[in-house]
């Protein structure tokens, strides 16, 4: 799945446009690779994600989502200085 829908299918971030506006800015890792909206979401993979003030670090565990099952496990969350 490519990374500007999944981020948006998982509910990380809200809108597919902010999604892909984000990961063009390079403010979205794969594995600590920047990413392109293209870039494919494979399971297991570490997304790193710059937003604002906070770093969001998440391993997807579903690229299909299935009634009842988070997509992503959040790793950590923390606040820039």
């Amino acid at each position: 799945m490519r990374l500007d829908k999944y981020l948006k299918v998982a509910r990380i971030i809200k809108r597919r446009t902010i999604a892909k506006q984000a990961a063009e800015k390079e403010k979205v890792e794969i594995n600590g690779k920047v990413a392109k909206p293209s870039t494919t979401v494979k399971e297991n993979d570490i997304l790193t994600l710059y937003l604002g003030s906070k770093i969001i670090k998440v391993k997807v565990l579903l690229t299909e989502p299935k009634k009842d099952q988070l997509m992503y496990e959040l790793l950590q969350e923390e606040k820039r200085p």
